[in-house]
Protein backbone atom coordinates (compact mmCIF):
# COMPACT_ATOMS: atom_id res chain seq x y z
CA UNK A 1 0.00 0.00 0.00
CA UNK A 2 1.48 3.31 -1.14
CA UNK A 3 1.20 6.61 0.67
CA UNK A 4 -0.14 9.65 -1.10
CA UNK A 5 2.31 11.92 0.77
CA UNK A 6 5.43 12.51 -1.36
CA UNK A 7 8.62 11.03 0.19
CA UNK A 8 6.75 9.43 3.12
CA UNK A 9 7.40 5.84 1.97
CA UNK A 10 11.12 6.45 1.47
CA UNK A 11 11.31 8.11 4.90
CA UNK A 12 9.70 5.07 6.55
CA UNK A 13 12.07 2.77 4.63
CA UNK A 14 15.07 4.86 5.76
CA UNK A 15 13.90 4.77 9.38
CA UNK A 16 13.48 0.98 9.12
CA UNK A 17 17.04 0.61 7.85
CA UNK A 18 18.35 2.88 10.59
CA UNK A 19 16.47 0.86 13.21
CA UNK A 20 17.89 -2.43 11.90
CA UNK A 21 21.40 -0.93 11.93
CA UNK A 22 20.90 0.34 15.48
CA UNK A 23 19.68 -3.08 16.64
CA UNK A 24 22.71 -4.75 15.02
CA UNK A 25 25.07 -2.32 16.75
CA UNK A 26 23.41 -2.91 20.11
CA UNK A 27 23.76 -6.68 19.66
CA UNK A 28 27.44 -6.33 18.76
CA UNK A 29 28.10 -4.18 21.84
CA UNK A 30 26.23 -6.60 24.12
CA UNK A 31 28.15 -9.58 22.72
CA UNK A 32 31.47 -7.74 23.01
CA UNK A 33 30.78 -6.80 26.63
CA UNK A 34 29.80 -10.39 27.39
CA UNK A 35 33.06 -11.67 25.92
CA UNK A 36 35.09 -9.00 27.71
CA UNK A 37 33.58 -9.91 31.06
CA UNK A 38 34.66 -13.51 30.54
CA UNK A 39 38.19 -12.37 29.71
CA UNK A 40 38.31 -10.18 32.82
CA UNK A 41 37.40 -12.64 35.51
CA UNK A 42 37.48 -11.72 39.18
CA UNK A 43 40.91 -11.60 40.87
CA UNK A 44 40.00 -14.79 42.74
CA UNK A 45 39.12 -16.61 39.49
CA UNK A 46 42.29 -15.28 37.86
CA UNK A 47 44.36 -16.50 40.83
CA UNK A 48 42.88 -20.00 40.52
CA UNK A 49 43.50 -20.03 36.76
CA UNK A 50 47.11 -18.89 37.13
CA UNK A 51 47.77 -21.29 40.03
CA UNK A 52 46.55 -24.21 37.92
CA UNK A 53 48.59 -23.01 34.94
CA UNK A 54 51.76 -22.74 37.02
CA UNK A 55 51.21 -26.22 38.48
CA UNK A 56 50.69 -27.49 34.92
CA UNK A 57 53.93 -25.78 33.86
CA UNK A 58 55.91 -27.39 36.71
CA UNK A 59 54.52 -30.81 35.71
CA UNK A 60 55.51 -30.15 32.08
CA UNK A 61 59.07 -29.33 33.15
CA UNK A 62 59.21 -32.52 35.23
CA UNK A 63 58.04 -34.58 32.22
CA UNK A 64 60.25 -32.69 29.73
CA UNK A 65 56.99 -31.87 27.89
CA UNK A 66 58.27 -29.25 25.44
CA UNK A 67 54.87 -28.89 23.76
CA UNK A 68 53.06 -27.85 26.94
CA UNK A 69 55.96 -25.63 27.99
CA UNK A 70 55.83 -23.92 24.58
CA UNK A 71 52.09 -23.25 25.00
CA UNK A 72 52.50 -21.68 28.46
CA UNK A 73 55.71 -19.67 27.99
CA UNK A 74 55.51 -16.23 26.37
CA UNK A 75 57.73 -15.85 23.32
CA UNK A 76 59.90 -13.27 25.12
CA UNK A 77 60.06 -15.30 28.35
CA UNK A 78 63.14 -14.94 30.59
CA UNK A 79 64.22 -17.00 33.61
CA UNK A 80 66.92 -15.70 35.96
CA UNK A 81 68.39 -18.21 38.40
CA UNK A 82 69.82 -17.48 41.83
CA UNK A 83 73.30 -17.80 40.35
CA UNK A 84 72.54 -15.14 37.74
CA UNK A 85 72.20 -17.47 34.74
CA UNK A 86 69.60 -16.26 32.22
CA UNK A 87 67.48 -18.63 30.11
CA UNK A 88 65.08 -17.87 27.26
CA UNK A 89 62.03 -19.79 26.11
CA UNK A 90 64.13 -21.34 23.35
CA UNK A 91 66.74 -22.50 25.90
CA UNK A 92 64.15 -24.25 28.09
CA UNK A 93 62.33 -25.84 25.15
CA UNK A 94 65.61 -27.14 23.69
CA UNK A 95 66.63 -28.58 27.08
CA UNK A 96 63.28 -30.34 27.45
CA UNK A 97 63.45 -31.79 23.93
CA UNK A 98 66.97 -33.11 24.55
CA UNK A 99 65.86 -34.38 27.99
CA UNK A 100 69.01 -32.85 29.47
CA UNK A 101 67.56 -33.20 32.96
CA UNK A 102 65.82 -36.33 34.27
CA UNK A 103 63.48 -35.27 37.07
CA UNK A 104 62.36 -37.52 39.88
CA UNK A 105 60.79 -34.50 41.59
CA UNK A 106 59.88 -31.04 40.32
CA UNK A 107 57.06 -30.29 42.72
CA UNK A 108 55.82 -27.33 44.69
CA UNK A 109 55.79 -27.99 48.41
CA UNK A 110 52.20 -28.40 49.60
CA UNK A 111 50.52 -25.14 50.71
CA UNK A 112 53.54 -23.02 49.72
CA UNK A 113 52.01 -21.60 46.52
CA UNK A 114 50.72 -18.03 46.75
CA UNK A 115 49.23 -16.16 43.78
CA UNK A 116 48.86 -12.39 43.72
CA UNK A 117 46.89 -10.72 40.92
CA UNK A 118 47.02 -7.09 39.80
CA UNK A 119 44.78 -6.63 36.77
CA UNK A 120 46.45 -8.38 33.84
CA UNK A 121 49.55 -9.41 35.83
CA UNK A 122 49.91 -12.25 38.32
CA UNK A 123 52.87 -13.44 40.38
CA UNK A 124 53.13 -16.98 41.71
CA UNK A 125 55.51 -17.62 44.61
CA UNK A 126 56.19 -21.13 45.89
CA UNK A 127 58.78 -23.42 47.39
CA UNK A 128 59.95 -25.95 44.80
CA UNK A 129 61.58 -29.29 45.59
CA UNK A 130 63.79 -30.60 42.80
CA UNK A 131 65.38 -34.03 42.69
CA UNK A 132 67.05 -34.71 39.35
CA UNK A 133 70.02 -35.96 37.39
CA UNK A 134 71.77 -33.72 34.88
CA UNK A 135 74.92 -34.76 33.06
CA UNK A 136 75.23 -37.78 35.35
CA UNK A 137 75.21 -35.57 38.46
CA UNK A 138 72.38 -36.01 40.96
CA UNK A 139 70.79 -32.97 42.58
CA UNK A 140 68.35 -32.74 45.47
CA UNK A 141 67.41 -29.29 46.74
CA UNK A 142 64.64 -26.81 47.42
CA UNK A 143 64.39 -23.23 46.22
CA UNK A 144 61.93 -20.37 46.20
CA UNK A 145 60.67 -19.00 42.93
CA UNK A 146 58.50 -16.19 41.66
CA UNK A 147 56.81 -16.70 38.30
CA UNK A 148 55.18 -13.72 36.59
CA UNK A 149 52.22 -14.24 34.27
CA UNK A 150 50.49 -11.70 32.02
CA UNK A 151 47.04 -11.87 30.49
CA UNK A 152 47.23 -11.79 26.69
CA UNK A 153 44.48 -11.96 24.05
CA UNK A 154 45.12 -15.73 23.94
CA UNK A 155 45.11 -16.25 27.72
CA UNK A 156 47.63 -16.14 30.56
CA UNK A 157 51.32 -16.56 29.60
CA UNK A 158 54.37 -17.13 31.80
CA UNK A 159 56.63 -14.18 30.99
CA UNK A 160 59.32 -14.02 33.69
CA UNK A 161 60.74 -16.35 36.31
CA UNK A 162 63.14 -15.66 39.16
CA UNK A 163 64.59 -18.47 41.27
CA UNK A 164 66.52 -18.29 44.53
CA UNK A 165 69.75 -20.11 45.20
CA UNK A 166 69.19 -23.65 46.48
CA UNK A 167 68.26 -23.45 50.15
CA UNK A 168 70.62 -24.88 52.77
CA UNK A 169 69.76 -28.43 53.76
CA UNK A 170 68.00 -28.68 57.08
CA UNK A 171 68.95 -31.41 59.50
CA UNK A 172 66.38 -34.06 60.35
CA UNK A 173 65.50 -34.18 64.04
Amino acid sequence: MRSFIPGFDSQIELQGRNMRTLIKLILIVVLALGCASKLNASPEEDAKTVAALDTKYQAAVKANDATTMHQILADDFVLVTGRGKVYSKADLIASARKKEVAYERQDEEPASQKVRVWGDTAVVTALLWIRSVQGGKPADYKLWFSDTYVRTPTGWRYIFGQASLPLPKTESK
